[in-house]
């Protein structure tokens, strides 16, 4: 154990510190965190084949990434979610299916696997980078599966910046009153700050309706986790050298713990914000690991096609909410 230890410990401090990096750029130049630690890990992939880092980079990028996961269903009740009313979860709902459907269709279509497009949908879906490391976790292993992981990283991260200032604007070019701009600016930016941002930038009123139409977005990271596990193990053969990969993850185990313990009151709050953090934590310090053990000039072959395919969804995604609030839809009714 202690030798196991030594053996980790250089590794993880060297993500723990491009982690703290990352959050310091973050915070006092507005961009996502995530990319800055992406950014930053590139920077340093010598790290994980030279010297003594490599076996706590591998640690930081599987485990490190799992427990973040786990956490996130510290900031998840169920009173958050029955407090929008039934049209709004219904939205939700039937934007996350439908965008995922879309993903994986239009991946087929490109000529990709089927787990390409249920990473890139999912992570337009539900919360961009936080969904796509979980989504990874739970796919089987392919000699790709990292390089998708970091495509789709960057991708949403920069939508949702774009996002975060143009939607803004497009919800008041479409005549939305408060409540339905929170709406659409909670159910389709992709990451939880970009929301924050984009909601509390145009009142108080629809920051607080946005964060919660997220907060719905992000509780369905479970279910697509489940899903992609079902689809995993079934494809698990081709795919993993012959292991079909867990029914259900340890870490989405952890996740719905977490979030029954959370919504029963059964965790104090200075613990539950105390994990939320912790959750951030692990996965800006596994995003950075994943950086690290990537090759810039693999990302650089990507082509266009990826690009197209998560455009795509994001535009989707936006239109189908906008039509749903122009139906009529509308907070707590």
């Amino acid at each position: 154990m202690v030798a196991a230890l030594k053996g980790l410990w250089p590794g993880v401090l060297a993500c723990a510190v491009v982690a703290a990096a990352a959050a310091f750029l973050g915070e006092h130049y507005g961009a996502p965190t995530m990319l800055f630690a992406l950014l930053l890990g590139l920077a340093l992939n010598f790290l994980a084949e030279q010297g003594p880092c490599g076996a706590g980079i591998q640690f930081a990028a599987r485990h490190l990434l799992r427990l973040g996961v786990a956490l996130l269903g510290l900031r998840i009740t169920t009173a958050q979610v029955a407090g929008l009313g039934w049209q709004p979860a219904l939205l939700v709902l039937g934007g996350v299916a439908a965008t995922i459907t879309v993903g994986v269709l239009a991946a087929r279509a490109f000529g990709y696997r089927v787990f390409f497009g249920l990473l890139t949908g999912g992570a337009v879906a539900i919360c961009g980078a936080s969904a796509a490391l979980a989504i990874a976790a739970a796919l089987p292993r392919h000699p790709l599966r990292e390089q998708a992981t970091l495509f789709t990283v960057i991708g949403v991260s920069v939508l949702s910046t774009l996002a975060m200032v143009a939607y803004p604007m497009v919800a008041a070019a479409a005549g939305l009153d408060a409540a339905q701009t929170g709406v659409f600016l909670g159910a389709t930016i992709h990451d939880v700050a970009q929301v924050v941002g984009a909601g509390y930038g145009v009142s108080a009123a629809t920051g607080d309706v946005a964060t919660v139409v997220k907060l719905l977005r992000v509780a369905l990271l479970m279910p697509v986790i489940l899903l992609v596990a079902l689809v995993a193990r079934r494809h698990g053969d081709a795919a993993d050298g012959g292991t079909r990969p867990p029914l259900l993850p340890g870490f989405v185990i952890g996740f719905v713990v977490l979030v029954a313990l959370n919504s029963a009151g059964w965790v104090p709050a200075p613990l539950a914000r105390g994990g939320a953090t912790l959750a951030s934590v692990c996965l800006v310090a596994a995003i950075a690991a994943i950086g690290m053990k990537t090759q810039l000039r693999d990302l650089l072959q990507v082509g266009w096609r990826p690009v197209a395919l998560i455009v795509g969804e994001t535009l989707f995604l936006a239109a189908l909410v906008l039509a749903a609030l122009a139906a009529g839809v509308s907070p707590r009714g």
